[in-house]
């Protein structure tokens, strides 16, 4: 593989990978399918329950309004909480209902049975290769997350 070429075929397989687990995922759901953001959202809420709404659009690089109307959905949907902070009467609270922890619970489920099928089917060296590449993936992502926090 080529320097010129690298980068876009590693794009190219991260999103095809991702785009083939999603769409693994949704077969025979039996609940309404919640957008990328949405679970992305979710997610957040999770890993650092209590939010705020604008805090959550600069984590998730989205505009204010856009994480707003993500908010309004799910809590009308009964998948997010919004309280009052104690300190700040007018600064909203996220978090999650049993519902979404239920869901995601669910979620993490599959998809940990679904990579563990299929990485079970590759050979040991590619598994191991698999596993050589997490470390630079994350560092990865920590570039890619860096890069967005300065613009």
């Amino acid at each position: 593989m080529d320097e010129e070429t690298f980068p876009e075929e590693l794009a190219d397989v991260l999103v095809g990978v991702q785009r083939l687990i999603r769409r693994r995922l949704r077969a025979g759901l039996t609940v309404p399918r919640l957008r990328g953001a949405e679970v992305e959202l979710l997610r957040l809420v999770e890993a650092r329950p209590g939010i705020g709404v604008s805090e959550a659009a600069k984590e998730l690089h989205l505009a204010g309004n856009s994480v707003s109307t993500l908010v309004n959905k799910l809590v009308k949907e009964g998948h997010l909480v919004r309280g009052t902070d104690p300190a700040d009467r007018r600064a909203a609270r996220l978090l999650l209902t049993d519902q979404a922890e239920a869901r995601l619970r669910d979620w993490k489920q599959r998809r940990v049975a679904l990579l563990s099928r299929h990485v079970t089917r590759l050979d040991a060296a590619d598994q191991e290769a698999l596993r050589a590449a997490l470390p630079a993936l994350r560092a990865l992502a920590v570039t890619l997350h860096e890069e967005a926090e300065e613009t």
